[in-house]
């Protein structure tokens, strides 16, 4: 089977890494229904209260639910509550 990606990803593929996330990838937290927290995202793509958009290094996520909002956000990380009903991971092609 082939593995297409990033060197480091090929990497840990390669040598099956346990479930460890590698230096810069990120990193997707859901907790209930009620919040989202992303580690490691590359900024905000889309914002509203039924879906929000975060640029990630092999796409994007894209979180989508009602009453939406973004509560804290740094350069490493962003907390996303409301009432969460689908978060999609959309890679790059």
């Amino acid at each position: 089977m082939k593995h297409k990606g990033n060197l480091l990803d090929k990497m840990a593929y390669a040598i099956d890494l346990p479930g460890e996330p590698l230096p810069g990838q990120p990193i997707v937290e859901l907790v209930g229904q009620q919040r989202v927290l992303i580690e490691n995202h590359r900024g905000v793509v889309q914002y509203g209260d039924t879906e929000i958009c975060i640029r990630v290094s092999y796409g994007c996520v894209r979180v989508c639910g009602r009453d939406l909002r973004l509560m804290r956000m740094n350069k490493e990380q962003l907390i996303i509550s409301g009432c969460v009903e689908n978060v999609i991971l959309c890679k790059r092609r």
